[in-house]
């Protein structure tokens, strides 16, 4: 079985693989946009890059998917008790 590594970042914890794609997909398309930008104009290359970075996280959200799974407390309380064969009757 494979075994995924772990990083805790900011108080949620990420696979390390998934976290350097997505740094990759940002810096990349970040600064592949902002030297798109003319180079005499510093508005257009901070716009690029803005819109390079903007990209990037698209591009992460898409191919990264979430691995979580959320359950609603009241409703696996339901479900257990029914697995239970406790009624509220």
């Amino acid at each position: 079985m494979k075994e995924n590594k772990l990083v805790e970042i900011w108080g949620d914890v990420v696979a390390i693989r998934s976290l350097v794609l997505a740094i990759s997909f940002s810096s990349f398309s970040t600064m592949g946009a902002f030297f798109l930008a003319p180079a005499d104009d510093k508005t257009k290359q901070l716009f690029f890059g803005l819109v390079g970075a903007l990209i990037g996280f698209i591009v992460s959200s898409v191919v990264i998917k979430p691995k979580r799974v959320i359950t609603d407390a009241v409703e696996a309380n339901e479900q257990h008790l029914t697995q239970q064969g406790v009624n509220d009757e």
